[in-house]
């Protein structure tokens, strides 16, 4: 089966065509056009700019990765677009645009989760058909979030940040200090050279059993430093520590927090995607604690880290084959949810859904079923 995907949820225009075989998911051609220059002015994605080159982009990358894969649109068996979470300008193009040809061409069209593709992108780095149960981290820009993934469409959240993701703090951090958007991988490069140790600053919620995420207090921590030391302004070192410092706290909340998941839920594969997951040092540090802790870690490349279209149109590809009914929403959901139940079924979303279930067994207060198995988990 052959999809065409379209990614166009912030500001990244994308265009895949991925074919699916027995053992994994073939990537035929792909193509990816990046704002970052056009943003880098602002500080920030400035959501009207982002559309207009959606705009402009979209309807010049198909015929090209078409073209790529040397094939003709009539060989294309579905098209799937980014239905939400995302800026709802920059999500109209690219769903409206997939809907128009899908219908031109007599294919279905599927509607993606963002987030699902996040999800599957480390599965298609590794050229593996997805395997459930398992645990995902999505760390990126917008989103900073742990999730029990039981099968296709049946997520547990597990944990989230409260405030801002890691990606946006490391871009706020950065914009403080004086480095460009984006910041991640400018506090990156300026870590390379630093002291990680060199400052205390604080790590979140270090309760064993809170899965939940926060970096506005570490944020606000390296904003009073920066302002309270001018002195030490002028070393050239002390940028250096306070990036390793910074990129070292958020690395540590994020491991622990990963593994306390995977542990917690019961499950012996991590799954690690989106922006931040380019980050070395989260990597590195990921790739030790689970090898401790006995866990597979499953990280996407970081080609598939960053938004793309590869995993919108893989997601749909294995969801096709796997006989899930497809989604086919006829519009954009800016707000659309990972978690929603399944109609009349019995998975409700559920936050630290895993804390709950150990807590209830504590108290043998558990009605039915709780966990009996990997992946098998019951939410109230």
């Amino acid at each position: 089966m052959r999809v065409l995907g379209i990614e166009t949820s912030c500001d990244e225009t994308a265009v895949a065509l991925v074919e699916t075989n027995p053992h994994s998911t073939e990537v035929l051609a792909q193509l990816i056009s990046s704002q970052v220059d056009l943003h880098r002015p602002y500080g920030g994605v400035v959501p009207e700019v982002a559309t207009r080159e959606h705009l402009r982009n979209l309807p010049l990358m198909v015929p090209q990765v078409m073209k790529l894969a040397k094939l003709p649109l009539s060989a294309v068996d579905a098209v799937a677009a980014t239905e939400g979470p995302g800026l709802a300008s920059s999500l109209l193009i690219g769903h409206s645009y997939g809907r128009a040809l899908a219908a031109a061409l007599s294919k279905p069209m599927v509607g993606v989760n963002h987030l699902e593709g996040h999800l599957y992108s480390p599965f298609l780095a590794h050229r593996r058909t997805v395997e459930f149960p398992f645990v995902g981290l999505i760390v990126s820009g917008g989103h900073t979030l742990l999730v029990h993934a039981l099968g296709w469409d049946r997520y547990v959240k597990l944990g989230s940040t409260v405030d801002d993701a890691a990606g946006e703090a490391f871009d706020k951090v950065a914009k403080l200090i004086g480095l460009p958007y984006p910041g991640g991988p400018e506090i990156e490069k300026m870590a390379r050279e630093g002291n990680p140790e060199a400052y205390g600053l604080p790590r979140s919620f270090p309760e064993r059993d809170n899965l939940n995420f926060s970096f506005s207090g570490l944020k606000t921590a390296v904003r009073f430093f920066y302002e309270k030391s001018p002195q030490v302004r002028s070393d050239p070192a002390w940028n250096h520590d306070l990036c390793a410092s910074f990129q070292k706290a958020i690395v540590d909340v994020l491991v622990r927090k990963s593994i306390q998941a995977a542990t917690m839920a019961g499950v012996e594969r991590l799954t690690v995607s989106g922006g931040v997951a380019c980050n070395q040092v989260l990597r590195k540090d990921l790739a030790s604690a689970c090898h401790e802790a006995k866990i597979e870690l499953i990280i996407a490349e970081p080609e598939f880290c960053t938004d793309n279209a590869v995993m919108i149109a893989g997601t749909a590809a294995e969801k096709l084959e796997a006989g899930v009914k497809p989604r086919v929403g006829d519009d954009i959901d800016p707000q659309l949810d990972l978690f929603t139940p399944e109609p009349g079924g019995d998975l409700a979303r559920g936050l630290n859904a895993a804390i709950k279930i150990k807590n209830r067994q504590k108290k043998d207060l558990l009605q039915k079923g709780g966990v009996s198995a990997p992946g098998e988990i019951e939410v109230w």
